[in-house]
Formats: C-alpha cells, structure tokens, sequence
C-alpha cells in the first residue's frame, strides 16, 4: 500500500535525509502530502515539484511569493505563516516526519499527534520542553510516536527484545547512550574558551544543521537527548548511562538483567535511523554506507569529562529538579548558542548562561501547554539578560 507522508522541516538536515530516501523509494511507495519549510522557498519548491507535493508551506510569510512563483503552474498548493504551517501539520497523513528545529517546532508537532498515525520524531527539544503534553497527545489520539534521533532510534530497535509480561521494562537494567564527543574532545579546557563558531560547526563524522552541530560540541545535545530518553522510555534518569564513542558506530545499547547487552550498530548516517521509521513496523532499502567492521578496527568507549561538558550535569540536574527546569534549560540553550553564532558569545558561556539561567528561575510549575510557552519566553529573555550582562562585564 502507498504510504502518504507529511515532512515538518525538508530543507533541513533531517527533511533533506528524509527527502533523499523517498527519492530512491520504488514508484507508488510513497506519496507526498505537504512540505513545510521555514523560509528556503527555493528548496522547498524544487523538493516540492520532485517529489510531487499537494501542498508546500513557509513559516516566513515574507518567503511567500518567491514560493508562489517557483510553484506557479505546478498545481502544488502553495502556503505561509504559522497557521499554513499547522494546517499543514493536520492533513491526513499515515507517516509525519517532524524536524523543525528548536522549540519552534512544538506546536505543529502537537497538531500532527492530534490526527493520530505513525509520527518520526526527529524534533527532540518537543519532547524536552513540553514532553508529558507530547505523550498525552499520543496517547489520545493513538497516534505511534517513533524515535529518529540514531541514538534513541538504536534504542528503541535494541528494546525489541525486552519481552513481556506486566512491565516489560523490568528487565532492563541500563540504557546507554553514545556521543562522538564533538570536535573538542580532548582539548584544553583553556583552549576551549576561544572556540569559533565555524571550529565548533566542524563536526568530526556526523553533517548536521548549525545549531545541533553546536549542541554536539558543548554535548549539550546528549543532556537533551538524555532527558528525552526519560520521556521516551519508561526507565529512571539514573539507569541511563552516557559514554563517548568517537567512532560512532555502535549508537545505543541495552543492558538486560540476564547479562545480555543489546546494540544498534551502523555507519554515522541519518539516513538509516530514518529508514527504519519510514518503514517501520518493515524494513527498506537505503543506499547508505554499509559498516566494516574490518576496516573500522576498533570501538572506543570513555567517560564524558565532567569539567570541559557541564551540559550533561546541566540536564541531569533539571531532570531531577522537574517542574518547568527542562524547558527553562532547552530555551537557555537556544539562546545561547544563537548568540555564540552571531559572534556575540564565547563557547564556554554557552553552559554558564545556561545554568545562571536556571539557578535564577528554578523549576516553576510548567503543567499545561500555556504555561510552558510562558516560561519558555521568560527564560529566553533571561538568558539574553544574563548574556548581555557578562558582554558588558
């Protein structure tokens, strides 16, 4: 049967992975029902008339006409603004790629959740700023959330094996997360300081978007990964291991109560964990690198340095705080690494804004979805205080 597909995000790094698999899918696999984009109407409207889209969106209405333009005579239905952005969210679709990056990306989540169907979850700061109201979502529509980040993706194929019983997570001793470590792994703490943006971009395997890239460098993208294994996962924050494996080849492990350990392995491409969500509960091809275990000789493992990551303490930390602390510390984050893009941070004070910003407003109440995107903005403008203070310093 044809699968119809909705893709939150194509122009970026996940939707273009996304994309490039529906590509090479066989005819008729897949049908393509909106693409929504935030202002690359360029790329929207090439992916959009390739793809033979019904309808393709901008978030930025300024983007309009030059999508209205490059679709004129396409018969593809062209859209902007934030309302065209959930609309497009709620047509019906079997399978919902959601990838727009940051916080952003929550409330057309939401309205992909609220019609039910299969939703690849590749926008993990949803899961992190508002992750109860996510799964809540889920649950009453029915819909299948499915993990895309590769290290949750891993896990996810790797509890396959669980069994089960009442609690088919009682056997489950420990899940393990992976990180590559970033491009700074073993540098000085001191050199760390003077870390530039287009340094800090250069991933050592994986090719992501800016702002994941420098989440990765400060290992601030596995605190959040972290807390959305918490969400994901029905297993307590202490039973949830990180390790630095710079080969990043084995993405994510079980550990089971009979001794046996579960691991995903493959080569650092997002396009496999995609794959397994498109096709999912199948598999499909995907014209990825197949792994060499000859070739790659050897599997590292390490403990994170606590001292050059305090992100993944940050995270900790939040979690078990509860409240509105992880949403308090996804928009910290956010804010700080868009001013360390723009030159007017420096790379170690991308953690301190973020933890001067949640000493200052603890871990308030954040149960329902107004007030998580109040709090949301309260600590986005203290963040941007407490980062315009130590410019000023």
């Amino acid at each position: 049967m044809t699968r119809s597909v909705t893709i939150l995000g194509s122009t970026g790094s996940v939707g273009r992975s996304t994309v490039a698999l529906l590509d090479e899918a066989p005819a008729g696999a897949f049908r393509v029902e909106a693409l929504v984009a935030n202002r690359d109407a360029a790329g929207l409207a090439a992916q959009a008339r390739r793809l033979r889209a019904r309808v393709a969106v901008v978030a930025d209405p300024a983007a309009w006409p030059a999508l209205r333009d490059a679709l004129a005579g396409s018969g593809i239905e062209a859209a902007a603004g934030e309302d065209a952005v959930l609309a497009a969210a709620d047509r019906p679709a079997d399978w919902t790629m959601a990838a727009i990056v940051g916080a952003a990306g929550l409330p057309a989540t939401l309205a992909a959740l609220g019609r039910g169907g299969v939703l690849a979850l590749a926008n993990k700061e949803s899961l992190v700023c508002a992750g109860e109201i996510v799964l809540a979502a889920a649950r009453r529509s029915g819909a299948t959330l499915l993990p895309v980040d590769s290290e949750h993706n891993a896990i996810f194929q790797a509890l396959e094996s669980r069994g089960g019983g009442a609690d088919p997570y009682a056997t489950v001793e420990k899940i393990v997360l992976t990180a590559s470590g970033g491009p700074f792994r073993t540098m000085a703490v001191e050199a760390m300081a003077a870390v530039t943006p287009e340094a800090a971009i250069r991933h050592p395997v994986w090719s992501m978007g800016a702002k994941i890239s420098i989440d990765s460098a400060t290992m601030m993208n596995k605190g959040l990964e972290l807390i959305e294994a918490v969400r994901l996962f029905p297993v307590p924050e202490d039973r949830i291991e990180v390790l630095v494996h710079p080969q990043s080849t084995v993405h994510g492990l079980v550990q089971y109560a009979d001794g046996s350990v579960m691991a995903q392995l493959g080569t650092p491409d997002m396009r496999t964990p995609i794959a397994h969500a498109l096709a999912w509960p199948a598999r499909m091809a995907a014209s990825v690198p197949r792994l060499d275990l000859v070739t790659l000789g050897r599997l590292e493992f390490f403990a994170p340095d606590p001292v050059r990551f305090p992100a993944l303490r940050l995270a900790r930390e939040a979690l078990r705080a509860g409240g509105g602390a992880t949403t308090i510390l996804n928009a910290a984050n956010e804010v700080a690494v868009g001013l360390f893009l723009g030159r007017r941070l420096g790379f170690l004070e991308i953690a301190a804004v973020v933890e001067e910003t949640l000493a200052r407003l603890g871990a308030p109440d954040a149960s329902g979805l107004g007030a998580i995107l109040a709090l949301d903005a309260a600590a986005r403008l203290e963040a941007a205080r407490i980062a315009a203070d130590r410019a000023a310093a």
